[in-house]
């Protein structure tokens, strides 16, 4: 007892100190399986949160992608559609109309019909035009100089059931002398009869020319002009 009450202080002493240590180690091993165990759990979930979201949206854009290649592989062909030919049925020729043949000597005309020569004596450019079963030469002279606006005076000639063109372009008969006038000729031939009578066909080559020396300067050698009728 007495060894008690002299070492009082001193047991004292060392049991706080004991206390102090038994304190320091469980709060200190508490801590730390505290961290051990929250650095994990927040790991985890970090990854738990950021994996899926990538794999996720990585997975939504390739099914994306596979069911576009997928509509597309099955979207069903079309057909190319098939459209009607207008021009089909149509029928078509050329047409030209010159009068060249003046510029080899163009002192023959008056002076006042000079200016209104072309310079390379091309009235009407030859062009593919479209007409109508039944249409003659005439009908179609009339429709595309009219639709051209280009100058065209014609006569009937009940004598011979035909029309007679007599001017084109402000061109007359008699303008390049006393042999000159307007031909007509089809596929390089020159008919013997007026433009009213000659139907057109597919394919026809139309050509009205002016000639100053009754056709011999245009291949048409006596041959008469329109009008004209040997039957």
């Amino acid at each position: 007892m007495n060894f008690l009450k002299n070492n009082k202080g001193k047991i004292s002493a060392v049991c706080v100190v004991l206390i102090a240590l038994s304190v320091a180690y469980f709060s200190g091993g508490s801590g730390k399986n505290d961290i051990l165990t929250d650095k994990p759990a927040e790991t985890f979930e970090v990854y738990e949160e950021k994996a899926p979201e990538i794999s996720q949206d990585a997975e939504i854009e390739k099914q994306e992608e596979q069911e576009a290649v997928q509509e597309k592989e099955e979207e069903p062909q079309k057909e190319p559609v098939e459209v009607e030919n207008e021009d089909k049925n149509e029928l078509f020729c050329t047409l030209s109309v010159r009068c060249d043949t003046i510029l080899s000597d163009i002192s023959r005309l008056d002076a006042e019909k000079i200016s209104i020569i072309p310079k390379d004596g091309v009235i009407f450019a030859e062009k593919k035009v479209a007409f109508s079963e039944g249409e003659s030469v005439f009908d179609l002279l009339l429709r595309e100089m009219k639709s051209n606006k280009i100058h065209l005076e014609f006569v009937n000639t009940p004598v011979y059931g035909s029309v007679y063109i007599e001017g084109i372009g402000n061109i007359y008969e008699f303008d390049a002398g006393e042999l000159s006038g307007w031909m007509y000729r089809v596929n390089g031939e020159f008919p013997n009869f007026g433009c009213s009578k000659y139907y057109l066909k597919q394919g026809d080559k139309v050509e009205f020319v002016y000639t100053c020396d009754l056709g011999k300067d245009v291949g048409g050698e006596y041959v008469k002009r329109q009008g004209a009728d040997d039957e």
